[in-house]
């Protein structure tokens, strides 16, 4: 399983040669992708405002109003999975995309109304199309990989009563793992893994102890503390080899597999 982050747009194509690699040798691939950057781009473009809301605990997350939703499925299906298909394609991979409401492949449940921070304005949001993943068939997906196909794969999910719900790419991508049993999970992104100042790319920290997770979420901000909880979640759940690594290497899915990066482990060291 490797997912890959929006931000690294054209640096996708060097996953997309270790992929070709990786299939060359006999492995099974599925790749899963975000796209919230993008996402935000085509609102822009589309005259839409990208908003956020503060739960009571202070987390932060995206507004997903139906306007937003639209956006953000246009954006992963239309502008970032085409050119990574079409990528892993020219590399002799014989790439297919999918989202997750795609035969039922993964369930979400939708958020319930809650009352949150809006710009700044305290008030109860009850037209969120956002969702936690409830359940994943991965029956579609060994469909595919039996065929001798690499799966893309990205949100929305789908809830049966609601329809489809933004749901978080690097969770998604960690439930996928689970299901399907991988042997590794290598997230790719624009930084070199978990970083103690994040000013400072030799501050990596090497391995991740699962058992000391809540620990190592203190170093991390935004996005990574997602990231950090998604991993330790799929490594605990059984997934042998998971990495959080740097995608503008060269070979960055290879570098992972050979020690670069963060690396969760059970216990500590």
């Amino acid at each position: 399983m490797v997912k890959v982050g929006g931000s690294l747009g054209d640096d996708m194509s060097r996953a997309c040669a270790d992929i070709r690699d990786l299939v060359a040798e006999g492995s099974s691939v599925v790749v899963v992708h975000g796209g919230g950057a993008e996402s935000d781009r085509l609102a822009a473009e589309l005259g839409r405002t990208t908003r956020y809301l503060t739960s009571g605990g202070g987390r932060r997350s995206r507004y997903t109003d139906a306007e937003a939703l639209d956006s953000l499925t246009l954006g992963m299906l239309g502008r970032v999975k085409p050119p990574l298909v079409v990528e892993l394609l020219r590399t002799g991979v014989r790439a297919v995309g999918l989202s997750g409401v795609d035969g039922g492949l993964v369930t979400a449940r939708r958020t319930p109304p809650a009352r949150v921070v809006v710009d700044g304005v305290d008030r109860v949001v009850r037209d969120d199309l956002s969702g936690r993943i409830a359940d994943v068939d991965p029956h579609l997906l060994r469909t595919l990989l039996d065929g001798g196909y690499v799966p893309v794969v990205s949100p929305p999910a789908l809830d049966p009563e609601a329809g489809p719900l933004n749901v978080d790419a690097d969770r998604f991508a960690a439930r996928l793992a689970v299901a399907l049993g991988a042997d590794w999970l290598i997230v790719l992104s624009n930084v070199p893994g978990l970083l103690r100042d994040q000013d400072d790319p030799a501050s990596l920290v090497a391995e991740v102890p699962c058992d000391d997770l809540a620990a190592h979420l203190d170093l991390a901000g935004g996005r990574m503390k997602v990231k950090l909880r998604s991993a330790g979640e799929a490594r605990l759940a059984g997934v042998p080899h998971v990495v959080l690594a740097d995608g503008r290497v060269p070979s960055p899915v290879l570098a992972a597999r050979a020690g670069s990066g963060t690396t969760f482990v059970e216990g500590a060291r």
